[in-house]
């Protein structure tokens, strides 16, 4: 076996040091609550401690053997924003936390997996017709009888005897391949306009009708399961992966256009819909009501001022859905806004890590799947935060690796698997390590010279 190359071992002996650093601050962040909440060091700090370092240690040995030429920062940043996360829903409901507790160690399993199983990107192309057909079967699972269940006004959740999860989160990873492995195949067809629609030429309806037919489907179906903040994101996916395929401007104008119409047309339609542009526009009209949830989470932030009330000195309890939908402003109250601020900053570095490999790679597949999958990330965490700072009108949706729920850190960490996997492919094409042959391409060599050898 071919021995890893230097930038190879310096890139991970970077990501081990980060790792253990991110597992150290978490592990500080765990001791600090429980001080501040019950004046005592938890008399489980040690196994708590020998779990989470497993577990990361667990997740850059992954690395480490399937993806040596990787990005080093992509698991320290998801790793810190999980384990504060974390320790803020453990913070708020001790039951939540034992349920995360097992949804996080399931995470890291598909994280390993992902690696073993996805040896090459470009392989997941092949399956884009399979990939499109599993996304909206996912997608409609919820409607059906008996098995779809409705939360808080969306019926989003899916339920299999002792199993709950949100197939939407599986749906738009699967969509995200299928669009990245249909651009990548006809992006030359697309950017040429051969049609003519007032003073814009479009591509030929028979290369555009699959793909919009496919994205008008999921957001239809999103719109019609009441879970409008999942519709805008899949919304921005195609927009901006049919943009960076074609490299067109207009795409993006007409897709800014569309929205404008389809948020103007879910404001006149849906009263959900109206209800929270009203709460956004003013909490104040309904304090004990409508605008009670965001009001208590502005006022957490505000008593949160510059460094934080500190942890587990803090009152994030009083605004509902603290550990999940406004776990943003539970962390923003107790570590302020230089917290808050460090947060955002590891977003940024994440996504500007996802970029950096869809700029690194010259494979167009690899260049739009990363450049989707950090789509995902970055305007889920756009919207949840823009939502709960009344930037934008708050909807529905998890801060990726912060709040509580299993779907979400699934799908979470299996982006991140993939991201890990195109930067890795990048790092051989620009021989920065050997390109060995994968355990699967060695099985079939070895077969094939099985059957050409001499009975």
């Amino acid at each position: 076996m071919v021995s890893p190359a230097p930038i190879a071992r310096a890139r991970r002996s970077t990501e081990l040091s980060l790792v253990v650093m991110a597992g150290t601050i978490t592990a500080g962040a765990y001791t600090l609550a429980s001080l501040g909440e019950f004046a005592a060091i938890p008399a489980r700090i040690i196994p708590f401690l020998a779990l989470l370092l497993g577990l990361l240690v667990l997740a850059h040995c992954a690395v480490r053997l399937f993806a040596r030429g990787a990005d080093p920062t992509l698991l320290p940043l998801a790793a810190i924003l999980h384990g504060l996360g974390y320790v803020m829903i453990t913070r708020l409901d001790e039951e939540l936390a034992g349920l995360q507790t097992t949804w996080s160690i399931l995470a890291i399993a598909a994280f390993v997996v992902t690696l073993v199983v996805v040896q090459r990107a470009t392989d997941l192309g092949r399956y884009r017709w399979i990939l499109l057909a599993s996304g909206l079967g996912l997608l409609v699972l919820p409607l059906v009888p008996g098995v779809g269940v409705e939360v808080n006004g969306a019926r989003i959740w899916v339920s299999l005897g002792p199993i709950n999860f949100q197939p939407g989160e599986f749906a738009k990873l699967a969509l995200a391949v299928f669009f990245a492995a249909y651009l990548a195949e006809r992006r030359e067809l697309l950017a040429t306009g051969t049609w003519k629609v007032g003073f814009l030429r479009l591509p030929e309806p028979r290369h555009l009708l699959p793909i919009v037919a496919a994205w008008g489907i999921s957001v239809l179906v999103m719109v019609g399961l009441n879970d409008l903040g999942s519709s805008l994101l899949f919304f921005t996916l195609f927009v901006v992966m049919l943009w960076v395929a074609t490299e067109r401007l207009w795409y993006l104008l007409v897709g800014g256009v569309l929205f404008a119409g389809a948020a103007w047309a879910s404001f006149r339609m849906f009263s959900k819909v109206q209800t929270r542009v009203d709460r956004w526009l003013d909490p104040w009209a309904d304090p004990q009501d409508t605008g009670y949830q965001i009001l208590q989470g502005l006022y957490g932030l505000t008593d949160g001022g510059l460094t934080g009330t500190g942890l587990g000195l803090g009152s994030p309890s009083t605004v509902p859905y603290s550990e999940s939908d406004f776990i943003f402003t539970s962390l923003g109250e107790e570590l302020g806004l230089f917290g808050g601020a460090a947060f955002l900053i590891s977003y940024l570095l994440l996504i500007g890590a996802g970029l950096r490999i869809a700029l690194r790679t010259d494979n167009t597949f690899e260049k739009l799947l990363a450049t989707g999958l950090t789509t995902i990330v970055g305007v889920q965490a756009f919207i949840i935060v823009g939502g709960v700072t009344r930037l934008v009108p708050l909807t529905g949706i998890t801060l990726p690796f912060v709040s509580y729920g299993g779907s979400s850190l699934l799908s979470n960490y299996i982006i991140l698997a993939l991201l890990i996997r195109l930067s890795d492919a990048s790092a051989r094409r620009r021989h920065e390590l050997p390109d060995d042959p994968t355990p699967g391409e060695r099985w079939q060599a070895w077969r094939l010279r099985r059957r050409g050898a001499p009975a």
